[in-house]
């Protein structure tokens, strides 16, 4: 089990260390070498009367910024999570707040390092390591297991109050009427971001500002290099292919699709000026694309040839950019399930389409001219 002792904060997965509560009961498995859980399932029900009271400071040590670095690189990309449970932050007692997160580092970091010199509770809900508006999204930053996780805590017999301050970015998870019939407790919609929890607690209520969602460059940037991570290999991949096969020109214009989808995308999404992803990455991989089409048409070997080429490098390569445009409607706040869904329905059948003519008239191309 890896601990961070500098700050308390056991970072094992859920159930990979040994039992906290300090006994069992039905239900309940004994303590093992393994540990109290399943890491495959959220923790039940402790029948514990007493569970055991996490602690942790504000402070981020060496280890935890090498931790978030590790996270915006992807490396190991499910496993930065800590302990879910109730932990206690400066002295809090019985009328201290409750402020919940998600047991992604990154989420829980940002929170308990904005409410430095504040006594309060923070709540951390098992989302299996992601953060709080994804979770919110695949439903388990949600309703059920925040009133599991009330229940397995006994919050209700540590604070006298009966309030929580959630995110309001996990909104699309949380059903506050049903919380509160089921736990009794209510629900405080609290503001998008982190750094503004001390001024929200202050007074309880949060400003238009503190409403408004933001997805400014630096947000954008920094999720770059987990995309680039995961599309490296089949990029790799896909180039050394189109190389032996269609000629170096078409194998880099596999790689300058790819980029702009992944890196170029996340850093003009604001000045795209269709309405949605997938029209805005085409767009974008149209005009990356410009520089190869006045290439191909240099190439001579007759118009029909010319055109074709040219067909290529506006069908296939820039509905390549549109599809992976389309993926980063899972990273922005800026998007709604429904909204994802839709626009998912509506262009994933007509991007395979336009990538299938841009491939059949590039094999056409080969066999004719014997290269793209």
């Amino acid at each position: 089990m890896s601990v961070n002792q500098e700050a308390g904060i056991d970072r094992s997965e859920p159930g990979a260390g040994p039992c906290t509560c300090g006994c069992t009961g039905a239900g309940q498995p004994a303590p093992s070498e393994t540990g109290c859980f399943n890491t495959t399932s959220i923790p039940p029900v402790s029948p514990c009367s007493q569970p055991a009271m996490l602690q942790t400071t504000s402070t981020l040590t060496s280890t935890d910024r090498r931790d978030h670095l590790l996270a915006r690189l992807g490396v190991d990309r499910m496993g930065h999570r800590v302990r879910p449970g109730l932990y206690s932050l400066g002295h809090p007692d019985r009328t201290s707040p409750v402020v919940v997160t998600a047991n992604y580092t990154l989420s829980f970091d940002a929170v308990r390092s904005a409410l430095d010199g504040i006594d309060v509770y923070l709540l951390v809900l098992d989302t299996y390591g992601v953060n709080v508006w994804c979770a919110a999204g695949k439903g388990t930053f949600g309703t059920d297991e925040l009133v599991r996780r009330l229940e397995a805590t006994g919050l209700a017999g540590v604070v006298d109050h009966r309030r929580l301050v959630l995110p309001q970015l996990g909104a699309p998870g949380v059903s506050a009427p049903e919380v509160a019939r089921r736990s009794g407790f209510r629900v405080e919609w609290g503001p998008v971001r982190a750094e503004d929890l001390p001024a929200f607690l202050a007074t309880h209520t949060a400003t238009p500002e503190m409403r408004r969602v933001r997805f400014p460059l630096w947000d954008r940037l920094v999720l770059i290099p987990v995309d680039l991570r995961s599309i490296l290999l089949m990029m790799a991949a896909g180039a050394v292919v189109l190389w032996l096969l269609a000629g170096a020109g078409t194998a880099r214009d596999l790689v300058v699709a790819m980029l702009a989808g992944t890196a170029l995308f996340p850093i003009l999404l604001p000045y795209l000026p269709t309405g949605d992803f997938t029209t805005k990455g085409y767009l974008l991989g149209v005009l990356v694309m410009i520089p190869s089409v006045l290439i191909d048409l240099s190439q001579g070997g007759g118009w029909l040839v010319e055109a074709g080429r040219v067909v290529v490098d506006l069908t296939a390569f820039p509905a390549l950019t549109a599809y992976l445009a389309l993926l980063f409607t899972g990273a922005t706040p800026f998007t709604s399930r429904t909204g994802v869904r839709r626009e998912i329905f509506r262009y994933i059948r007509p991007l395979a389409g336009i990538a299938a003519v841009g491939t059949v008239i590039a094999v056409a191309l080969r066999l004719v001219t014997g290269g793209v």
